[in-house]
C-alpha cells in the first residue's frame, strides 16, 4: 500500500508539471470545457462574507485573499449527498497535499442550517468525513445575524438551500473555485467531477500567481490596513 501511495503521488506531481508547464487557468479552463463536463467558468468577483468558525473566530472571505478557496455548502443533518460531497472535498483536500500545495489552498464550508449545527457538532464533523483542519474549516452565522444569512449567501453564489418538512434542505451541489485576491473563477458541479482535473485547475491558478504576483500596495493602502 505504501508503494501504490508512493506511485499515486508521484502520478500527481508528473500531471501537475506537465500542465503548469504549459497553462495558466484560462487555458485549463478552456481545455475543460471538452474533458470536463461539471466544470463551469465564472469570472468575477467572489460575494464575500463575514462569519465564523466553530471557536467563534471570525473569517472573512478577503482575509483568504492570499490563498486559493474551495468553498462549499452543506448542512450536517444532511441525509444523502452532503456527506458524499464533504468526502470529495476530502478527497481534493489530500490530493493537493500530496502534491505540495496546503499552503496554496483554503478549504472552506459553509453550513445552511445554523440552529442544528452548532460548534460541537461543526467540531465533530471534520473527521468523521475525513477532512483535515490544517486548511480546512466549517463556518455558520455571527451571533446576532439571520439565521437563513448562509442560505441568501449560497444563493449570492448561484444555487439555493430551500428548507422542506423534517428539517431537510433542497438543494444542489457545487464547488466554488476562488482564486487568490477573491476572484471567483469557476464551479464544479456535481459529485462526479473528475479530482484530478480539480487538481489540476487549482495547481494553474497557483502556478498563474506565481508567475504574476499582485502589485506591492500603495502606502495610502498601508496606512488604511492599521485600522
Amino acid at each position: 500500500m505504501r508503494l501504490l501511495g508512493l506511485i499515486w503521488s508521484g502520478g500527481i506531481i508528473l500531471a501537475l508539471t506537465a500542465v503548469a508547464a504549459a497553462h495558466g487557468p484560462d487555458e485549463v479552463a478552456a481545455e475543460f470545457h471538452d474533458r470536463e463536463p461539471y466544470f463551469q467558468a465564472i469570472g468575477k468577483p467572489a460575494p464575500n462574507f463575514v462569519l465564523q468558525d466553530a471557536a467563534g473566530n471570525s473569517v472573512q472571505l478577503t482575509d483568504l485573499s492570499e490563498k486559493i478557496v474551495v468553498l462549499n455548502f452543506i448542512y450536517t443533518t444532511c441525509p444523502d449527498v452532503c456527506p458524499l460531497h464533504s468526502e470529495l472535498i476530502a478527497h481534493i483536500q489530500a490530493m493537493t497535499a500530496d502534491a505540495g500545495m496546503s499552503d496554496a489552498v483554503q478549504f472552506v464550508s459553509i453550513t445552511t442550517d445554523p440552529g442544528t449545527d452548532t460548534p460541537q457538532v461543526m467540531t465533530d464533523y471534520g473527521p468523521i468525513h475525513g477532512l483535515d483542519p490544517t486548511n480546512w474549516t466549517f463556518l455558520t452565522v455571527v451571533p446576532g445575524q439571520p439565521e437563513d444569512l448562509t442560505r441568501q449567501l449560497a444563493e449570492a453564489y448561484g444555487h439555493g438551500f430551500s428548507p422542506t418538512e423534517g428539517n431537510y434542505q433542497v438543494h444542489g451541489i457545487v464547488t466554488h473555485i476562488i482564486a487568490r485576491g477573491g476572484q471567483w473563477e469557476a464551479n464544479f458541479h456535481g459529485l462526479d467531477p473528475d479530482p484530478l482535473n480539480m487538481v489540476l485547475f487549482l495547481n494553474a491558478l497557483a502556478n498563474h500567481w506565481e508567475e504574476h504576483p499582485a502589485p506591492p500596495k500603495s502606502w495610502w493602502r498601508r496606512f488604511l490596513d492599521w485600522f
